[in-house]
């Protein structure tokens, strides 16, 4: 069982229990490992500060019990970010109507790469609406979910905007935790050479194992 799929069975049942969800689980760097747990709300309200610290101390104590990882490491908890990655079926259905960007496993169609807004998941197929440059009219197409490699959102106007009101909503807004130039915050995963998942992510706590 590779570490990750074994951190993630060690873990998660005291992360649900607590009404969180693990969004992923990564494991990375040789020197000085880090260990990274991604988490969601079950509520869907936007995981705060305090809430990534309860994840770490819970994930702390587990670890320290089973100690599957036999190395000095670095724990980090985050919030999957504003521009989160997509890695559940029913995190296509939530952000239907946000513009994102896929890719997949192998070639289809002679491509492999996709930007479009989502339009939800039919049939196990994700739904993305795709308008070529230029061209008026959107091409829907269907991209087989056990297919894709990586996905997440693209950083837009549309979505700082819903996040934003989603602080606000939970009381958690601060608008001094956010910077935006010209409306839109860079996104350093814009370009398609560029890592899709990118480590930025907000209301992180990290810690050391």
């Amino acid at each position: 069982m590779a570490i990750e799929a074994r951190i993630r069975e060690l873990i998660e049942p005291a992360i649900e229990e607590m009404g969180f969800e693990i969004v992923r689980v990564r494991y990375s760097g040789s020197k000085r490992p880090t260990l990274q747990i991604m988490a969601d709300r079950k509520d869907e309200a936007p995981i705060s500060v305090d809430d990534c610290a309860d994840i770490s101390r819970a994930v702390s104590a587990i670890l320290d019990v089973d100690d599957p990882i036999p190395d000095a490491y670095s724990l980090e908890v985050s919030s999957p970010g504003i521009d989160r990655p997509l890695v559940r079926p029913r995190d296509y259905e939530r952000f239907a109507g946000f513009e994102a960007k896929v890719e997949l496993a192998r070639m289809t169609g002679g491509q492999k790469r996709f930007r479009g807004m989502l339009a939800g998941i039919e049939e196990g197929d994700v739904l993305l609406d795709m308008t070529e440059d230029g061209a008026k009219q959107t091409t829907r197409v269907r991209l087989p979910f056990t297919e894709i490699a990586t996905a997440k959102l693209v950083l837009t106007d549309a979505l700082i905007a819903w996040a934003e009101a989603q602080q606000e909503e939970h009381d958690l807004y601060d608008e001094d935790d956010v910077e935006f130039e010209d409306g839109v915050e860079a996104d350093a995963n814009d370009d398609w050479d560029d890592d899709w998942d990118d480590e930025d992510t907000e209301g992180t706590a990290a810690g050391r194992a």
